[in-house]
């Protein structure tokens, strides 16, 4: 069976990436238990400063918890399946992805970021096939971040994104096969799902790598020629079956026609002429093929 290969199915989304990608590392974070510890510490420091009530030592216990105050802000949970995006004054510094109580910097800012598994089901589109037969394709594609600093920074919105690609893959991978296989041998987007559904996975990770994600599974949801030409397509597949039953038909016809005659020889039951012979064949074949039941006629004179 000949393909077009996983190169030639992604060549829109096989070009270089622009610029500098994000690389996602490791954000700086203290456990939550420790640091609450340090934290109670502190505060209490600062009550008994304040309780003092002089001049200086009350400026610093004003100063102290202030930054007391401050410390608190800098606590944050990470739940299962999730990371935390963590900048300071608009520079990364990191990602959180141990779940967890932690602490770090209060002056930086942290966005949460989902790292589960997510379906996305597209709409179905309309587009022409490699022969240009107008077709109707959807599918549902399952995918997840793998790079929380792709996603926050080198793409606007990433689901947004995957959406757009996803649609892209789509009209892209259909306009390279064929919808049906009318000649033997070829690749179809019927006939070889398995090999559409792996092209589909390798062009989606081509194109969606630029935002950190990955795609687990991708196949078609929906398959169907487009209603203005879909009785005429129906039409040519049932003429195909048809055809086809009628061959095998015909060979297993063949077939017992050729065993008959090798056992009556065989068996010396009668002797026939050629011309007889080909009566007989005649006869078998028209029985055998024959869709409707047939009605014997019984020779009651002689064979001749």
């Amino acid at each position: 069976m000949t393909k077009p290969s996983i190169e030639q199915s992604s060549v829109l989304g096989s070009g270089p990436v622009r610029g500098v990608a994000s690389v996602e590392q490791r954000a700086f974070g203290l456990p939550g238990v420790p640091a609450v510890l340090i934290w109670l510490v502190a505060l209490l420091i600062t009550i008994t400063l304040l309780s003092l009530g002089s001049g200086a030592v009350s400026l610093v216990g004003i100063l102290l918890g202030l930054l007391t105050f401050l410390g608190l802000i800098g606590f944050f949970v990470v739940q299962p399946n999730q990371a935390s995006v963590i900048t300071l004054f608009g520079r990364y510094v990191g990602t959180e992805r141990r779940n967890g109580f932690y602490w770090t910097n209060p002056f930086t800012s942290r966005k949460r970021l989902s790292l589960r598994i997510r379906n996305f089901n597209s709409e179905r589109l309309k587009v022409n096939d490699a022969g240009g037969s107008p077709i109707e394709i959807a599918a549902v594609i399952v995918w997840r971040v793998i790079d929380t600093a792709r996603a926050s920074f080198d793409v606007e919105n990433y689901e947004e994104f995957v959406h757009i690609q996803t649609e892209t893959a789509l009209r892209h991978l259909a306009s390279q096969y064929h919808y049906d296989d009318h000649e033997s041998g070829t690749f179809s987007l019927r006939g070889n799902p398995d090999e559409v559904a792996a092209a589909l996975v390798t062009e989606l990770d081509t194109r969606l790598q630029h935002a950190g994600v990955e795609v687990l599974e991708a196949r078609l949801s929906h398959l169907a020629y487009s209603p203005e030409i879909a009785g005429a397509m129906l039409q040519r597949q049932q003429a195909g079956a048809i055809l086809a039953a009628r061959q095998i038909i015909v060979q297993g016809a063949v077939g017992m026609v050729e065993m008959a005659l090798e056992q009556l020889s065989q068996r010396n039951i009668v002797t026939l002429d050629e011309e007889r012979k080909a009566q007989m064949v005649s006869n078998l074949l028209v029985v055998l093929t024959s869709e409707r039941g047939t009605q014997p006629v019984v020779n009651a004179g002689s064979l001749y």
